[in-house]
């Protein structure tokens, strides 16, 4: 649904809030500092239906600064819905009126919201995703953040008791500090000084347990992720020569594709592209994101997460590409300020842990073994 007006009488009683989590303190950090709102800007504000209290919030923080909310709340099981039931010509086109409606935005905030969900046709699943992909290429030129409202579901996905996750939030977001944005700071200005040494690099090998990958980065751009487009962050990316990758990567970490969970995925590539793929659990979701497209074969990022606040897997991708000492690779989708140059609809983050046994070279130098930095 679409709305302009926030109900002042929201009954939060309907919804779970997990304490000591604070929705004010997260929507007034995603305005001023992720958004960074200003008066007349039209910003979109989306999620699914459990996130009401974090939306309504960020709504009412957005209305103080006298910026123009549009808010959209998703229904549990929305996508699986379209996915499943969607004539072909609504799969596989998106309406003009989407995209135009996207463009006609200032920015806008993705709220995720972990729910339990159904095993569905994943290559339906993956037809919708590419149909799409006009609609996420014209929000990726506005400014954009992505964050996560804690569900009950996302604290029993991370084994987490309700309170035990509600304060992991708060610290992952830096809002139990006196000043998040001070701290976002200091991880920006830690993340500056590994840049200044991988900016140095073109030869980068992954090596660990059933991983020995090696890609090349040569003139390209690291990014310094410091929360603004996801909060939390902590993390430097890069976009690698496309036909770099050679070797085999074995994933680690689980990660869930459109709500359905991967695990003890394998990767072998060459000349940058997929070749062999196959995973403990969830193999048929594996193979039907390679196929969405051809850049769904080949790599758009390679990640190196620092938030050493960060230290067990969730089970969301948000948190868990972050932890300090692992490295993620995204199939798919480049983003145009690392200077990659892959296309595709889907981009997709996989997670290998280099803190047991693991090693991060650059071009010969090993600066990274068992999750800890050496630069």
């Amino acid at each position: 649904m679409q709305t302009n007006n926030v109900q002042t009488n929201t009954d939060e009683s309907a919804f779970s809030l997990l304490l000591p989590y604070d929705p004010v303190r997260h929507a007034a950090l995603l305005a001023d500092y992720c958004l960074m709102a200003a008066p007349g800007e039209r910003l979109l504000v989306a999620g699914g239906q459990a996130a009401t209290p974090l939306i309504r919030e960020v709504t009412r923080a957005l209305l103080s600064r006298g910026a123009r909310p549009v808010v959209r709340v998703d229904y549990p099981g929305q996508d699986d819905d379209f996915a499943e039931l969607a004539s072909d010509a609504v799969l596989d086109a998106v309406h003009a009126a989407d995209v135009a409606d996207v463009e006609a935005l200032d920015g806008s905030l993705r709220v995720l919201t972990p729910e339990p969900g159904q095993p569905g046709d994943a290559a339906r699943r993956a037809r919708l995703m590419a149909s799409r992909a006009p609609v996420a290429a014209a929000r990726a030129r506005k400014k954009w953040s992505l964050t996560l409202f804690p569900t009950l579901h996302a604290a029993a996905q991370a084994n987490m008791g309700h309170e035990a996750f509600g304060d992991f939030v708060m610290r992952a977001m830096f809002l139990d500090r006196a000043d998040p944005v001070a701290a976002w700071g200091e991880v920006r200005q830690m993340q500056a000084r590994i840049i200044d040494r991988l900016t140095r690099a073109d030869v980068v090998r992954i090596e660990a347990p059933g991983t020995d990958l090696t890609l090349r980065v040569g003139g390209r751009t690291w990014a310094n992720s410091d929360g603004r487009r996801n909060m939390p962050s902590g993390e430097v990316f890069t976009g690698p020569l496309e036909d770099s990758a050679e070797g085999v990567v074995t994933f680690t970490i689980p990660a869930a594709y459109q709500g359905q969970m991967v695990r003890g995925a394998r990767l072998v590539f060459r000349a940058g592209e997929v070749i062999e793929a196959s995973a403990e659990e969830g193999e048929d979701v594996l193979r039907a994101a390679l196929a969405t497209d051809a850049g769904a074969r080949r790599l758009g990022e390679l990640g190196i997460g620092t938030n050493s606040g960060i230290q067990i897997p969730t089970g969301n991708i948000l948190f868990d590409e972050k932890i300090g000492g692992t490295v993620h690779l995204a199939l798919g989708k480049s983003y145009p300020e690392t200077g990659g140059l892959n296309a595709s609809a889907i981009h997709w983050d996989l997670i290998t842990d280099l803190r047991q046994g693991g090693r991060l070279s650059l071009d010969g130098e090993v600066v990274q073994e068992n999750g800890i930095f050496l630069i």
